[in-house]
């Protein structure tokens, strides 16, 4: 079957497509942690020597919201350093920590910069992510069989580990898990764990219904769904299966007949509210008991990091996350939870250093949304980085999200969401 070609042309649109269809040969010798926190960087430094010599590009503008996310990522850093200060952590951790950051919170503010003043062509994102999503729809296949076959999952960890990360799954390469309370199989792809492949599942179902030609589409779908399907996470079915309608008719939205429907729907969900609202608590009670360990570690972890923060470090933080106590199994306290987080290494600096900025860009994007399919679609992505912040710390995510990222900065730059870009 021919399919429509995308050539990226620039610097810039080649990186971020090498960059993307790569992944799993990058993933391969454990270095997808690496490419994925050193790309931004490398993309940024481009642009700054092509401003220098060719001026501003027609499209390039900064957006306040951007410029939001930007500050958002200065105080990230200002706590970090008043928080090691405050601690007496040293400087080599107060070094450590703030490569950390340019590796995450920073690597966040930057992609959305780059989104926003880079001329980088929509379709060509969406392609290489259909390419990935279908990579990784050959990876279970091959996968499956061999984990069938009794082949251990685990290959070895990368050498690369000694250059420094947040930990040695990050150079793990694996070609499937085990469920620790059931002993099945379970997959993480090439993300460095298996609810994180989930949450990859959800942006990646978003961006291919973005793709036009029929057979990236579809493999780029089957492929998030065998993604969703085989990281066996809760939050990630759940998600998942709600974005599914959200993704197939939106461009429905400003039908009439659909209006009417809504109107119908809206007084009937009233009347039986009640019962709806028991159902929905009683699946989300079976959903959580289908792994209570790790719903209660997760539960014990938030209430360490709340109770210490309020104690002892409520305005900067810790600095740090820290190892938890044997009853949450050695868990860091501050992990598996972004905001709570937040609060326990940044303190109410940091969480306010994320949320202002956020919920700017939540409103822009869905007031915007039914005017311009981009800014819907990253709309979507934001509902997904919410959910899952819940559940994950988002900024350690961010080398393997960053199209996400380039996608809703391309969303709060005017010039370059309307409907004739996409």
């Amino acid at each position: 079957m021919k399919t429509n070609q995308l050539t990226p042309n620039s610097t810039e649109e080649k990186l971020i497509w090498f960059g993307l269809t790569l992944t799993y040969p990058f993933f391969a010798f454990g270095g997808l942690y690496i490419m994925g926190s050193v790309l931004g960087w490398m993309i940024f430094s481009v642009v700054l020597l092509r401003w220098y010599v060719n001026g501003k590009e027609p499209f390039s503008a900064i957006p306040a919201i951007v410029w939001l996310w930007v500050i958002g990522g200065l105080f990230m850093l200002l706590a970090l350093l008043i928080g090691h200060s405050n601690w007496d952590l040293g400087l080599a951790k107060t070094i450590k920590s703030s490569i950390g950051w340019a590796k995450g919170w920073a690597l966040m503010s930057l992609f959305l910069f780059l989104g926003s003043f880079v001329d980088i062509k929509p379709q060509l994102i969406v392609r290489a992510v259909c390419i990935v999503s279908f990579h990784s729809l050959i990876f279970a296949f091959v996968t499956i069989v061999l984990y069938m076959a009794g082949v251990h999952g685990d290959l070895f960890v990368s050498p690369l580990k000694v250059i420094g990360g947040p930990g040695e799954t990050f150079f793990t390469v694996s070609l499937f898990g085990l469920n620790p309370e059931t002993g099945t199989g379970r997959w993480r792809f090439f993300t460095p764990w298996a609810p994180a492949a989930g949450f990859m599942a959800c942006i990646f179902l978003i961006f291919t219904c973005q793709e036009k030609d029929s057979f990236w589409r579809n493999a780029g779908l089957l492929g998030s769904f065998v993604m969703s399907l085989l990281s066996q996470s809760r939050a990630g079915w759940v998600i998942y299966i709600a974005l599914i309608p959200l993704c197939v008719f939106h461009k429905h939205f400003k039908n009439p007949l659909l209006l009417v429907l809504v109107g119908l729907v809206i007084p009937a969900i009233t009347l039986l509210g009640e019962p709806l609202f028991s159902w929905l608590s009683n699946s989300y009670a079976d959903i959580k008991a289908s792994r209570p360990e790790s719903t209660r570690v997760r539960k014990t972890l938030e209430v360490l990091a709340l109770q210490r923060w309020e104690s002892e470090a409520p305005i900067w933080g810790h600095g740090i996350v820290e190892r938890g106590p044997k009853i949450v199994e050695g868990m860091p306290i501050g992990s598996h939870h972004t905001w709570y987080g937040l609060l326990f290494v940044k303190g109410i600096v940091g969480l306010l250093a994320l949320a202002i900025p956020l919920a700017f860009t939540c409103i822009y994007l869905f007031w915007n949304s039914l005017k311009s399919q981009i800014c819907y679609s990253a709309a979507l992505m934001l509902v997904v980085f919410i959910c899952y912040s819940f559940f994950e710390n988002l900024e350690i995510l961010s080398f393997i999200y960053w199209p996400a990222l380039l996608w809703i900065g391309i969303a709060l730059n005017p010039l370059k969401s309307g409907e004739k870009y996409v």
